[in-house]
């Protein structure tokens, strides 16, 4: 899992540019594809025939990073941004960053910004070059980036990274499909676009799909310096009760508390009181499905840093896999 965790995590994927992530998870899954198909928003789709082809499986995980995009270039020729999904402005501030067309830089504060004055819109990069023109050869306005990839392990089992947010939700789908037996009925996994600016991708996915039961993959928080835990890392699977855009439903709940108990892997539950996932969409998008969420405990959410325990994403794993192979009755 470690594998795919650096592939995963390496690739650029910036809201509305998931597409190079998506190649690799794409060559990664497709000897055990039974199709790979894409849609017009940039879903990569998955498919892996079951058992009882009647009823679908929906798993979501979103492709997506957060990120900055061009807005203009000054005389100096500093490269003014906006934020592409929730920037943290101080956990971002100087940090090198890359284009997607390669081009690097360092993401500074204005000079005398003050400390309560920090935020996006003071934010600059620096691209090394000398005036406008010369910035204007490298990049252009609309142009994306986001903080460099880094994967560092600390002590024991666990990591950071940036993006972990949500390749590790990406890692989980990936190794299931890559390992489960027959499923028990069609499934479809969804590495969604778009999801940290609104949940756009996972509407249409499952528009498409019309999937009788969905879960949903992500992170969640765990107990970081000084803050209180939703979760804690290192305790396991984390099973969504709910966040501030759904309330799972209680037979997925209880189903995979049941496959958690059978299968002695860790677990824990999750009341996220502020935050959503792809999990609200799938829930009501058509005529709706049964849904559930299993998340990732991480600290640092939305900062260079995530950090994750690999032990949680191997409980992860093993629940989402049971899930599949054994069904939501």
């Amino acid at each position: 899992m470690l594998t795919l965790t650096k592939k995963f995590t390496s690739a650029f994927s910036v809201s509305g540019a998931e597409k190079p992530l998506a190649d690799i998870i794409a060559k990664e899954l497709a000897p055990v594809a039974d199709a790979i198909e894409t849609d017009a928003i940039g879903n990569l789709y998955v498919l892996k025939k079951g058992k009882d082809s009647s009823r679908k499986l929906m798993i979501a995980a979103h492709m997506d990073e957060i990120g900055f995009v061009v807005t203009s270039i000054d005389g100096d020729g500093y490269v003014h941004v906006s934020n592409i999904g929730g920037i943290h402005a101080v956990a971002s501030s100087y940090q090198k960053v890359r284009f997607q067309n390669g081009v690097t830089g360092v993401i500074v504060l204005e000079n005398g910004t003050k400390a309560a004055d920090i935020s996006v819109k003071k934010m600059v990069i620096d691209i090394g070059a000398k005036d406008k023109k010369a910035a204007e050869k490298r990049v252009k306005i609309g142009d994306v980036c986001a903080v460099v990839p880094m994967l560092q392990k600390l002590g024991g089992t666990r990591y950071a990274a940036k993006a972990f947010d949500d390749r590790i939700g990406c890692v989980v789908a990936a190794y299931a499909a890559l390992h489960c037996d027959t499923p028990a009925y069609d499934t479809w996994f969804v590495f969604t676009v778009q999801e940290e600016v609104g949940c756009r991708g996972s509407r249409p996915a499952t528009f498409r799909i019309a999937p009788d039961y969905g879960i949903a993959l992500d992170v969640t928080s765990a107990g970081e310096c000084g803050g209180s835990a939703v979760t804690k890392l290192g305790d396991g699977a984390a099973i969504k009760i709910k966040d501030s855009s759904v309330l799972c439903s209680a037979m997925i709940i209880d189903r995979l508390t049941e496959l958690a108990k059978e299968g002695g892997i860790p677990y824990q539950y999750e009341v996220l009181l502020a935050g959503g996932t792809d999990t609200s969409s799938m829930q009501v998008v058509g005529a709706g499905c049964a849904v559930g969420c299993i998340s990732i405990p991480t600290r640092y959410i939305h900062s260079p840093v995530e950090t994750i325990d690999m032990k949680d994403l191997d409980a992860c794993a093993k629940l989402l896999t049971a899930f599949i192979e054994k069904g939501a009755e």
